[in-house]
């Protein structure tokens, strides 16, 4: 179903859905909650197809970003890692929760910016389609293990 939509995506920008594309799309579904960067990407796209090469995988990754198949974001680690669109394409994406000791991240689904998006189109006429928001902090076990060193 979801690569039916990606195919779908593809097509009407007249690109087809190739066997190293669908390998690139079939590892972004399988590490959904992983948010993997091209070289993860490339690791586990080239298991799936040893003939691939990392210049493939990061111009198959534009192409899908540019069709708003897949979201790149920089997390603050100097990477770009990718996810792939999940459920409702007119859903506004998730937020990030970005430990700053362990790198871990988190998501969190509720959008807390409709009243701000409603007041950013009444005073302006600007339209927000979407947004991306990154909390910094510590993750609930880093958090413990800091209450640990202190005490």
């Amino acid at each position: 179903m979801l690569k039916d939509w990606v195919r779908t995506q593809l097509e009407q920008d007249s690109h087809r859905l190739t066997p190293q594309r669908e390998a690139v799309v079939d590892v972004l579904i399988a590490n959904a909650d992983d948010h993997l960067s091209a070289e993860e990407i490339y690791v586990h796209t080239k298991k799936l197809h040893s003939e691939i090469g990392l210049a493939t995988v990061y111009r198959n990754l534009e192409l899908l970003e540019k069709l708003g198949v897949i979201h790149r974001f920089d997390y603050g680690d100097g990477q770009n890692r990718y996810e792939i669109k999940l459920g409702d394409v007119e859903e506004h994406y998730h937020h990030h929760l970005i430990c700053r000791k362990c790198g871990t991240i988190g998501e969190f689904h509720s959008d807390l910016l409709e009243s701000i998006e409603r007041r950013i189109t009444e005073e302006t006429g600007f339209e927000v389609t979407d947004h991306c928001l990154r909390f910094f902090g510590l993750c609930a076990d880093c958090r413990r293990e800091q209450k640990t060193d202190d005490a």
